[in-house]
This record gives C-alpha cells, sequence and structure tokens, in this order.
C-alpha cells in the first residue's frame, strides 16, 4: 500500500490513485499528521527540508511555525513508517518542504519511497525511488544507453521521436509573456529558454552559476565571445510569476544578448542553432530538433555526447565563441531517448478518461521496493 500527501490538483490526485491502483491500495493525507517526539535525525532533516522550502519567510515567527510543521511532519513519518515499514511513501516532487519532510522520515524509518513528477514528453508520469531530475535514478554511463540498444535490435529505432509530436509550449500566466506564431527572425542565434527561477532545478541543481543571478551573468560574460552576426536569444518561463527584466537588461544593453517573450518557445528552438540551459526539459526536448545543447548546471541529460557540459565560465565562454562546432553523437541520443521511451517514462494521461500503463506502474512499484535506502540526493 501507498501513503501520500494529497496534492490538490486534479492531474496530481488522478496520478496517485493510478499509483494505488497498481499498488493494490493508498491513503490519502489530507493533512500529514504531527507528532513532536523528536528523533536524533530529526534536526538535521527538518534544517535541509526548510533550506529547500520554495517559500521562505523573512519574519522570524513564520520561519519557527513552518520549521515545528516540518518537524511535526518527520516525526510522525518516522513513527509511522516504523510500524508499517511495508508501506511505501509517496510524494509528488519530495525534494523540499513538507513533503521532503515526510520522504525522509519514510527513509529514515527503514521504508521505501517513490517521487512522482510530470515527465518533460506528453503523457508520460516520472516515478522515481531515488528523486527527480538531476537526483532521478537515471544511469550517469552513455555506455548503458548504447549497450542497452545493442542487446536488442528492436530497440534501435526512432520511436522515440513521435514523443516530440505532442510537445506545446506552455500557456503563459503573464501578459508580458506569450506563445505567438510570429516568426523569429533568420540569424544565427544560442537559444536560452529561462526557468522558473524559485523552482527546485534552478534552487538545488545550479551548480557553478549558483542560481539565476548567477547564471544570467554568466551568459551575459559568454555573449561577447559569439561570432559576428551570431546573438543569444532570451525567453523567460510562462510559468514565472515574477519578470527577470532587472537582471536581464545588463545583457540587452551589450547589443549581443535579445529578449523575445512573444514568440512561441518551440519555434524559436526550432530556429536556432543551438539551446543553451541551466537544466531545463527544453534542453532534453531540443533532442527532438536534432540541435546540439549546452547545459550549465546539473542535469540527468548532462552526457558526454548528449550534450556539450560547460562546467566553468571558461568552458562556457570556449563554446560561445565557436557555436558552429557544437556537436552530440546521434546514435548516443536515439539510445537514450529510446530508453526514456520504453523503460523509464510509463505512459499515463489524467483524461478525461484516465489512461496509464498498469503494467509499467506495477514495475516501477517493485523498483522503488527493491531499491537501496540510501537516496542519490543526501538528505542532511
Amino acid at each position: 500500500m501507498i501513503i501520500y500527501p494529497a496534492e490538490y490538483n486534479a492531474r496530481k490526485q488522478a496520478a496517485f490513485a493510478a499509483l494505488a491502483q497498481a499498488d493494490g491500495g493508498g491513503r490519502r493525507l489530507a493533512l500529514v499528521p504531527l507528532s513532536f517526539r523528536d528523533y536524533p535525525e530529526t534536526a538535521g532533516r527538518v534544517a535541509t527540508a526548510l533550506a529547500r522550502a520554495k517559500r521562505q519567510h523573512r519574519w522570524a515567527l513564520l520561519r519557527w511555525l513552518k520549521r515545528q510543521l516540518l518537524r511535526g511532519q518527520y516525526n510522525w513519518s518516522r513513527h509511522y513508517f516504523n510500524r508499517h515499514p511495508d508501506h511505501l511513501a509517496a510524494a509528488w516532487n519530495g525534494m523540499a518542504g513538507g513533503r521532503m519532510a515526510f520522504l525522509s522520515g519514510a527513509r529514515d524509518a527503514g521504508a521505501r519511497c517513490l517521487h512522482l513528477e510530470l515527465a518533460p514528453f506528453p503523457d508520460r508520469l516520472t516515478l522515481d525511488p531515488a528523486g527527480v531530475n538531476a537526483a532521478s535514478s537515471v544511469p550517469r554511463d552513455p555506455t548503458f544507453f548504447t549497450a542497452w540498444a545493442a542487446f536488442d535490435p528492436t530497440r534501435q529505432s526512432d520511436a522515440w521521436r513521435a514523443l516530440g509530436a505532442g510537445l506545446v509550449a506552455r500557456p503563459s500566466r503573464r501578459s508580458d509573456v506569450g506563445q505567438s506564431a510570429t516568426g523569429v527572425p533568420d540569424t544565427p542565434y544560442l537559444f536560452c529558454p529561462l526557468q522558473v527561477p524559485d523552482d527546485s532545478q534552478v534552487t538545488l541543481f545550479s551548480g557553478w552559476c549558483g542560481g539565476m543571478a548567477g547564471y544570467l551573468a554568466a551568459l551575459g560574460t559568454a555573449a561577447q565571445a559569439l561570432p559576428p552576426g551570431w546573438h543569444l536569444r532570451l525567453k523567460e518561463h510562462p510559468s514565472a510569476r515574477q519578470s527577470l527584466l532587472p537582471l536581464i537588461a545588463p545583457l540587452l544593453a551589450s547589443g549581443r544578448v535579445v529578449l523575445d517573450n512573444a514568440s512561441d518557445s518551440f519555434a524559436q528552438l526550432a530556429a536556432s542553432r543551438g539551446v543553451v540551459t541551466l537544466n531545463s526539459s527544453m534542453g532534453l526536448q531540443a533532442f527532438f530538433h536534432d540541435r546540439p545543447v549546452i547545459v550549465l548546471g546539473r542535469a540527468f541529460f548532462a552526457l558526454p555526447g548528449l550534450v556539450t557540459m560547460a562546467d566553468s565560465q571558461p568552458a562556457l565562454n570556449a563554446a560561445f565563441a565557436n557555436p558552429q562546432s557544437l556537436t552530440f553523437d546521434p546514435a548516443l541520443r536515439a539510445a537514450f531517448m529510446s530508453w526514456l521511451d520504453q523503460v523509464y517514462y510509463p505512459r499515463f494521461a489524467a483524461g478525461p478518461p484516465v489512461t496509464f500503463d498498469l503494467a509499467a506502474f506495477a514495475a516501477k512499484l517493485a523498483q522503488a521496493r527493491a531499491a537501496p535506502l540510501s537516496p542519490r540526493l543526501p538528505l542532511g
């Protein structure tokens, strides 16, 4: 049986209901109960969950209250899974805040866990015992994927490309960010789709950039190395609630950077000569358009042969200075994307009606129960 904190979103609710069906039952916690009987690990786990929480309160009283809430959630989860180690803890994302406290308590009690999140492909779901994004269980060895593809000739096809046919740009929450069908200029450029600044992808996995401000500063420096006639093209994320224009303005003043919040994101990607990203899913989706990709942060697809990994400012400057030389290994990309399609991301559509691959969900549950207790991402 799975135990999970409730999500008040129809698609997320449908995902948990499908998972519960595949597991033969589930318990939905409308509110995670609280317990204030501490364990030796309580303070450290709560500190980590609080530091990663999306909302960081400025008032000391609110921070104290949030800490007590996370403390109570961790302690209750630890107590519950001490008594029910055979139950599986599941949570949406689970990399910060209350969901992290809940999963941390389960792990410390010896129970297994499963992280859920929407996949970067249409009608697919992430179900991973280790975590999501850079903390996922996706192998980090390129030879794993080539060996997997070589093992069975039926795995060597372009069937994965069909996943890209259903990709559409996200609707915007802001009036100044749109998805217009207006064409983009026929000039050489690198496209950089910006991410939501407080998303866990940015706050946890920025690497040497240190967050959105550092990322934009690094891009501004590297843009000066672009060849004559080239520019770096930015677009803000449609779901970002606040504009990044104060941070972007110095880049625009240089004359080597353009901000296009109006044109369709995928149209800009398709017309580009390459994509630059911290670790956005659009970096992975650029594979459908056979575009080279530069990755600055930590990403599960940041592997040699798949992308160019810019792990320092000099490396980023060098990539920008010679963008015509950016390349990738098509065979490795095909193997990697085929593995994601056939193995990693099970089919799930929230409907109505809800449809999902029951056998694949059951296999993911079995994988979670057989997984090592130590997560890829340290909890303390």
